[in-house]
């Protein structure tokens, strides 16, 4: 467990303790669970603001277009969801918080590294780690906000949008389900 709180509670007994309490308001799992994706979404969202307030301090500009306003905040808003309801799915699965946090790390990590972020996609990398990028939802949120941005969207934008909605849409009704079917016990 995470270690003790004042008067000996463990956190995870407090934690559930919360959860059990939450859950037995006036609404169902469903509207806990679009809460807590309607919050991934806003902080998703208001990175974005922030960061497009950053790019304009130090670039002087943004993406002037509604159009390109459009798609980035539509790519992140996808991704937002598709990475919360991950986490959410990995949560229902998991039961204990030392194999979760674990999982979290090694696949923030891994969804990081093998995305478009920080290098391009080339015809030059191994087959495996190319697959690995074009399976990665990070890569087509991060290829729209950076073709939004600088004005060069194509139609293999599209195409990628229309993965990451397929992508998002799986694992969020991957998420439902497994969450929906959680036995959260509260010994």
């Amino acid at each position: 467990m995470a270690g003790t709180v004042g008067g000996g509670i463990l956190w995870a007994d407090r934690r559930w303790g919360m959860l059990a309490q939450l859950l037995s308001g006036p609404f169902t799992r469903l509207e806990y669970l679009l809460g807590i994706m309607l919050t991934s979404m806003m902080f998703g969202l208001g990175g974005a603001v922030v960061m497009l307030g950053v790019a304009y301090a130090l670039l002087g500009s943004i993406p002037t277009g509604l159009w390109a306003l459009l798609v980035i905040f539509g790519s992140i808003t996808l991704g937002s969801i598709f990475f919360g309801a991950l986490m959410l799915l990995l949560a229902a699965v998991l039961k204990s918080n030392t194999a979760y946090n674990s999982v979290q790390i090694l696949l923030i990590f891994v969804v990081n590294f093998a995305s478009t972020v920080f290098y391009p996609l080339t015809g030059g990398l191994p087959l495996a780690l190319r697959a690995l990028f074009e399976a990665n939802p990070l890569t087509y949120v991060s290829d729209a906000v950076r073709g939004a941005y600088a004005g060069t969207l194509t139609m293999t934008d599209v195409y990628q949008m229309t993965v990451l909605v397929a992508e998002t849409g799986l694992v969020l009704f991957l998420a439902v389900r497994a969450y929906m079917r959680s036995d959260l016990s509260y010994e």
